[in-house]
């Protein structure tokens, strides 16, 4: 299926999420033009249990609000040693306006004494597509994709890069290095949000 003139409404305000997806999106998709999320538009509460609810719940809003075809993503950290937490809470971990920072400090506070073998963890990610019937998306408007990678909480932050999480996380498809000391095509290639765009291109064909 082809994106020629293809226009492409994304659901986020995250801006380093904004600037993955669109540099994701053209390697996958030359020809298309993303767009950010629409002036105006309310807020879409993210009150869903995991992160597909959340993920069709703000592509819906977004394709309802501008009437072109809309991708959405939610995606999180999860952590063993924490039974799942942040998970679906990873942007407001530790409160409702909190930073990157307050929230990696949190983390480590809630893991501290933790030894690298229970340090486990994985970002996980659900992309939503939601379309018209039979557009880009398919005969019902909807397309889910997920993206996973695993990897261990470190002791410290490292790096300047990335956002959110990524000073603290060590993939296991690296080197040794987190998130945050990567580049970001080094980051692209095996983040959970990259798999998540190939698992979509995949099932668009």
């Amino acid at each position: 299926m082809t994106s020629d003139g293809l226009r492409l409404a994304l659901a986020t305000t995250n801006a380093g999420k904004v600037s993955e997806l669109a540099e994701l999106l053209s390697d996958r998709w030359p020809s298309i033009s993303v767009l950010p999320r629409p002036s105006g538009m309310h807020e879409v509460i993210e009150d869903a249990a995991d992160f597909r609810g959340n993920a069709v719940k703000k592509a819906v809003a977004v394709r309802d609000f501008s009437a072109i075809p809309a991708l959405a993503d939610d995606s999180g950290l999860v952590v063993d040693a924490l039974a799942g937490a942040p998970g679906v809470h990873s942007a407001r971990f530790s409160g409702a306006a909190a930073t990157d920072e307050q929230n990696i400090q949190k983390l480590l506070a809630d893991l501290a004494g933790t030894p690298p073998a229970g340090r486990s963890a994985r970002f996980e990610c659900v992309i939503a597509l939601v379309d018209e019937v039979g557009g880009i998306a398919g005969g019902d408007g909807l397309l889910v994709a997920r993206g996973t990678v695993e990897g261990t909480i470190a002791e410290e932050p490292r790096g300047l890069g990335g956002f959110g999480y990524d000073p603290v996380f060590v993939p296991d498809d690296g080197d040794g290095r987190t998130f945050a000391e990567m580049t970001r095509d080094e980051k692209n290639r095996i983040s959970h949000r990259g798999r998540a765009l190939a698992d979509l291109m995949r099932q668009i064909g």
